[in-house]
């Protein structure tokens, strides 16, 4: 009996979050989410493409990456330019497997329906919803043999209704039924599909908002986008890292056509 609890104890204790063997594209890679996510992925033994529309932006998480020991190669690619896409992919395919896309590139937008000018709704349309649509084309094609993962940046925001936010509602809204629909068609090749729905995270694009619309009261406005999360702070980009490896790891092998909110309670808790 002892002898029973202690292979039962060693078991849950065993963990397979490595990435071993594994090429893992991101896009969006150059800042924020993305950038925490490449980085922990090569950590964990992947082989890292870092995909963003600056290519700087993408050598500098290489760097970092591969002065840690790990893997990693920078491509510029426009997510809203299928050609590009199809290219960035094909040649990356040519190169070894691709087993893992994380679809991270995207934008945001401040307004209403009154306020979002056809062009702004456009702008958010080309990059969240299309581009993401461009990968996981390239992206399926090149895991209809071996398998896959398919992880999408999604948000609370494609749930709930939040003031001034119908473009990026609207495109990550689209983002999670994308994933359902992937997740269905692609069972049969062996690629999984599901997203994160984030609440606010501390990225550089809040530190940019916060300077460029609160001047002066930085500090104080942060606080207050903080509390809105019930657990009183906004999340860390490694944090979204964290569950991103976990489901594009072995560990989730039989989770698919799943929204995952990380939103420190705001779902539930509110009120």
């Amino acid at each position: 009996m002892e002898e029973r609890r202690l292979a039962l104890s060693q078991a849950e204790g065993k963990t397979n979050l490595r990435l071993d063997g594994k090429v893992a594209v991101v896009t969006g890679g150059g800042s924020g989410i993305g950038q925490a996510v490449a980085i922990k992925f090569a950590a964990h033994g992947a082989a890292v493409r870092v995909l963003d529309v600056t290519l700087r932006a993408a050598e500098e998480t290489c760097r970092q990456i591969t002065s840690d020991g790990g893997e990693a190669a920078a491509c510029a690619c426009d997510v809203t330019d299928q050609k590009q896409v199809k290219d960035t992919f094909a040649r990356l395919a040519a190169q070894g497997p691709v087993s893992i896309l994380v679809n991270n590139a995207g934008i945001s937008h401040i307004g209403t329906v009154e306020s979002t000018t056809e062009e702004d709704f456009d702008r958010v349309f080309r990059v969240n919803v299309k581009g993401y649509y461009n990968c996981m084309q390239a992206a399926v094609a090149a895991m209809k043999r071996n398998g896959g993962v398919i992880l999408n940046m999604a948000s609370i925001a494609g749930s709930v209704g939040l003031a001034d936010r119908f473009a990026y509602s609207m495109s990550k809204a689209a983002v999670i039924s994308m994933t359902y629909s992937v997740a269905r068609d692609c069972l049969t090749y062996k690629i999984r599909c599901n997203c994160i729905s984030p609440a606010r995270v501390h990225t550089p694009f809040v530190d940019n908002y916060l300077r460029n619309t609160y001047p002066g009261r930085e500090r104080e406005m942060f606080e207050k986008l903080s509390q809105a999360q019930p657990i009183g702070r906004m999340a860390e980009p490694g944090e979204i890292a964290s569950l991103a490896l976990f489901l594009c790891s072995d560990e989730a092998s039989f989770i698919t056509g799943v929204d995952y909110p990380i939103d420190g309670g705001f779902l539930n808790l509110h009120g």
